[in-house]
């Protein structure tokens, strides 16, 4: 087995150092991410939010560039040391700015200092980079991502089929697994067309050994539908809606499926 490579936590350059502060206070809603098959959640995925439960948004548009940058470093630091102090047992995902990452190999160490400090395992954070932001340098999205896997953590693809890049992004590199986006999701079980384009996605990831899941899933037909073609991560309403500084808990009911009358997943 692969052993992740050492890297020191010793901040080298500037940016790493900066302690300016961002001008604004956010925090974190998670979400649960469920293995239908298992029937347990086994994850959850940090939504920024305002301290006051704010929408993700109302804190993303105070961004500029002189901020990402910080905001990025602070909200692994926070998801990190939140996921620590709520007992997390699963794995964490964390969204990331590509753009706002200047050197992976000095950038990560934040992240490395936080899972340090706070006892929180890297082998259980999860890193998403969302199809929907601009990906200016694909060579370096690819060096972060090679990064990231060197060191132990792992990466998915958050939004795919909504942005910018779609299929390029798994020519160019190989995350761990692809996050449906919505979009392909609503009401999927009579909609032909989306049905058609997962299954070619589903055939891609097959070929090249990428784990797939379906996010944004709210009712019992799509997610009856999902799970009738082999998927089995699963992240929506249906399941959980985030929790506000909290993990919520999925009910047992919730794994059934349309076509399953009294006994859950068979």
């Amino acid at each position: 087995m692969h052993e992740p490579d050492k890297v020191s936590l010793k901040p080298s350059c500037s940016l790493c150092k900066e302690e300016e502060p961002l001008g604004f206070d956010f925090t974190f809603a998670f979400q649960p991410i469920v293995h239908v098959g298992e029937r347990r959640v086994v994850a959850y995925e940090a939504l920024v939010r305002g301290p006051q439960g704010e929408s993700a948004a109302s804190i993303l548009e105070q961004l500029n560039d002189a901020n990402r940058y910080r905001f990025d470093q602070n909200c692994r630091i926070k998801a990190v040391q939140f996921a620590a102090e709520l007992g997390m047992s699963c794995d964490l995902n964390i969204n990331f700015f590509p753009n706002a990452v200047y050197q992976p190999e000095q950038c990560i160490r934040t992240t490395l200092w936080a899972a340090e400090k706070y006892g929180f395992p890297i082998s259980q954070i999860v890193f998403e980079v969302t199809e929907g932001e601009k990906i200016k340098d694909h060579e370096h999205l690819r060096r972060i991502i090679d990064c990231y896997h060197k060191l132990g953590f792992r990466t998915a693809i958050d939004d795919f089929g909504a942005g910018y890049a779609g299929l390029n992004l798994l020519a160019n590199y190989l995350p761990d697994y692809i996050k449906l986006d919505r979009d392909l999701i609503i009401d999927i079980d009579r909609h032909e067309r989306r049905q058609a384009i997962v299954h070619g996605v589903q055939l891609t990831c097959r070929e090249l050994n990428i784990g797939i899941l379906a996010e944004g899933v709210e009712t019992l037909e799509e997610y009856s539908w999902l799970c009738k073609q082999g998927i089995d991560l699963f992240q929506g309403y249906w399941f959980a809606k985030p929790g506000f500084e909290s993990l919520p808990e999925v009910p047992d009911e919730r794994y059934k499926t349309s076509e399953t009358p009294t006994g859950g997943i068979e």
